[in-house]
């Protein structure tokens, strides 16, 4: 049992006297058995808690990657102290630019798992949290690089973090697609775990380009790299949930079309929020990271939101996202899952889908996975004007 407060059962959010914490190896264990009731998924609750010790020793997390933040009174001792509140963050390498196309390497947390106990609710624990996170973040673990701001996902809509400083993204487009049964393509080939390497530092290299645009329309634009270590977080939750229910683990991770020049590659992630034999289990297949090279939409620049390839070669895009789509619907309905996900299609991307003949839904969500966004100032304080994030994509989720 906790020891007794020194300023009473429920200290005011606002007390000088509550602070940010790590907790020790068994508050952890406290804190995943209070947070399997809300995220357990498809797994038990002996699983969950075997899962969330797994994932912290899996790539973005392992390595001091993630820190588990606890807001406790500073009076209490660790194991004895109440947990009012906690959260983890992730050190994510960003980049950014400017105007003159000039790109800097930052660095920015991913905020994740925010949770506040059953008896400590709506007592302002969650908000004087995340103040305080603010402050911490911007000098944590910077390695010599700027932290120039951090990311989250709300699943409460948008009102609440943004009244916090993290500002809701313009956009939180998706396209959906349903599972269909079949062989791939014969022009699509799976990627492997082998694969993913390589993949993502030629990826860098096309982002980089296109950060390095010159541009008049935005003053700042920032983006996640989409690096080994994001695809790896979610690969490892992957295997974790698929050796649970199907005793066996997906071999493709994503699938690959056309030649370098035009080539195109998706990575995805199997998802389950419910056992796959449940009644409604809303199980996803998600696109972690599309990647079109022929693109020149993929700069976000609305200057370039018309740009097309020649004929010949916008039609061959128009075959080659198709086959990636397919190949998308057939790993789902192999691996049981509910629907197709893809995040923050580019223009050139809808427009390709639009002449594909395949059936979607396009939708903004606006109440869950709410990516929002809050940026620093010079003085570590919260800028009014967030840059402009590109590749708002699912890798970047956490």
């Amino acid at each position: 049992m906790a020891a007794a407060l020194p300023d009473g059962g429920f200290p005011n959010c606002n007390s000088p006297n509550l602070v940010l914490r790590q907790p020790t190896t068994g508050e952890c264990v406290t804190i995943w058995n209070n947070t399997s009731a809300a995220w357990i998924d498809s797994l038990t609750t002996p699983l969950y808690l075997e899962e969330s010790l797994f994932l912290t020793t899996v790539p973005l997390a392992k390595n001091g990657g993630m820190t588990t933040w606890v807001l406790v009174h500073r009076d209490q001792l660790p194991d004895q102290r109440r947990v009012l509140c906690s959260c983890e963050s992730f050190l994510k390498h960003s980049l950014t630019s400017d105007t003159s196309g000039k790109v800097s390497h930052n660095i920015v947390h991913g905020i994740a798992s925010v949770f506040c106990p059953v008896p400590y609710r709506r007592r302002g624990y969650a908000r004087r949290m995340m103040q305080e996170l603010v402050k911490e973040l911007y000098k944590w673990q910077t390695d010599g690089q700027p932290s120039v701001g951090s990311t989250l996902y709300s699943d409460i809509g948008k009102e609440y973090y943004t009244k916090l400083g993290w500002a809701s993204n313009i956009t939180n487009t998706q396209i959906e697609l349903q599972p269909s049964a079949g062989p791939w393509p014969s022009s699509a080939k799976a990627i492997l775990e082998s694969d993913v390497e390589s993949l993502c530092k030629r990826d860098e290299a096309i982002i980089e380009s296109r950060m390095a645009v010159p541009t008049t329309e935005l003053e700042t634009r920032f983006t996640i790299i989409p690096d080994l270590d994001h695809m790896g977080w979610h690969f490892g939750k992957e295997d974790f949930a698929t050796d649970h229910l199907f005793k066996k683990r997906p071999s493709a991770k994503g699938v690959m079309v056309g030649t370098p020049g035009n080539q195109m590659w998706a990575t995805w992630v199997h998802r389950y929020y419910g056992r796959h034999d449940d009644e409604t289990p809303h199980n996803v297949l998600y696109i972690l990271r599309l990647v079109v090279e022929a693109d020149e939409t993929a700069t976000r620049l609305p200057s370039d939101a018309s740009k097309r390839p020649a004929q010949d070669v916008y039609e061959e895009q128009v075959r080659l996202l198709k086959a990636v789509l397919q190949a998308a619907q057939a790993e789902a309905a192999e691996w049981q899952l509910d629907v197709v996900k893809l995040w923050d299609s580019s223009p050139l991307v809808l427009d390709l889908l639009a002449q594909s003949e395949l059936e979607y839904t396009a939708t903004d969500r606006q109440e869950d996975s709410i990516a929002s966004l809050l940026w620093y100032d010079r003085d570590g304080g919260i800028s009014e004007t967030p840059p402009f994030w590109v590749n708002n994509e699912h890798y970047a989720w956490q």
